[in-house]
């Protein structure tokens, strides 16, 4: 390969790692999911007014639910402050096992799945349907026992799972978070991929689709759109097939038998 050759925006491990998933993901979702539309921050989408309410946070995981065939009767919702701690989240429940992200917490009480979501997200509506997003993605997981609860790499797992259901737009602009005012500016990260692993995996993901120039880009960021290009492009050099190309044995799911993906190493 030359010097100026198209190179895969991430390490080697982290690739394989990406790959491994999605081709998972496939076996174990479906590849209907391939032809379901991109979910975009538009009023297609997202329709009607929004005010950042306590109805509107509901409203929301409703409307999420409905996108990620989450039925939105086994799911109850509750709002907290900010930082609330892990820990403290447990003794305040007694949740039976829980994952807690930077402003939402997924748990299992008494066998029914609680999502707590920070209030604040209201005036934040792209990270709130980035946050909905992963912790209803722990549902299609955990909720319906696809993965050992126990997995080493649960929680970046749970944000592929939201590229390939369709939410990576919102997932990647959330990963990395800027906001600033009189004193400054100041970042804060939203998930578990980084920048570039995003980009990555809706590189992927867009070749899935058979989308080599995915028109649902220009609504990315620039830095994940710029990961996402470079992907492609690597692809594209690298000679893989464009579209699905039905896995093999070692990529079906746990319910056929064969090995969950592998950790990110």
């Amino acid at each position: 390969m030359g010097w100026f050759a198209p190179r895969c925006p991430v390490a080697a491990n982290e690739q394989q790692w990406i790959d491994d998933n999605l081709r998972w993901c496939v076996a174990e979702f479906g590849d209907a999911w391939l032809r379901s539309p991109v979910v975009l921050p538009t009023d297609q989408f997202f329709p009607g007014a929004y005010t950042g309410s306590a109805e509107d946070l509901h409203r929301a995981v409703r409307r999420v639910c409905g996108y990620l065939a989450v039925d939105p009767e086994r799911i109850r919702v509750e709002l907290h402050g900010e930082q609330v701690a892990e820990r403290a989240l447990r003794e305040l429940t007694g949740g039976s096992f829980a994952w807690s992200g930077a402003a939402g917490h997924y748990r299992v009480t008494e066998g029914r799945t609680v999502i707590s979501l920070e209030e604040s997200l209201g005036r934040r509506p792209l990270a709130l349907i980035a946050t909905i997003a992963h912790e209803l993605a722990h549902e299609r997981l955990l909720g319906e026992e696809r993965v050992d609860p126990d997995r080493p790499d649960q929680e970046p797992l749970t944000d592929l799972v939201t590229v390939y259901l369709g939410f990576g737009v919102f997932t990647a602009n959330a990963a990395l978070e800027f906001s600033g005012d009189h004193t400054g500016w100041s970042a804060s990260r939203l998930g578990y991929l980084t920048e570039p692993m995003y980009g990555y995996a809706l590189a992927r993901y867009a070749w899935l689709r058979a989308e080599p120039d995915p028109s649902w880009a220009r609504y990315l960021d620039t830095n994940p759109r710029t990961y996402l290009r470079r992907g492609l492009r690597f692809l594209r050099r690298s000679g893989v097939p464009l579209g699905l190309r039905r896995p093999g044995p070692e990529a079906a799911g746990p319910g056929s038998g064969a090995r969950e993906p592998s950790p990110l190493g």
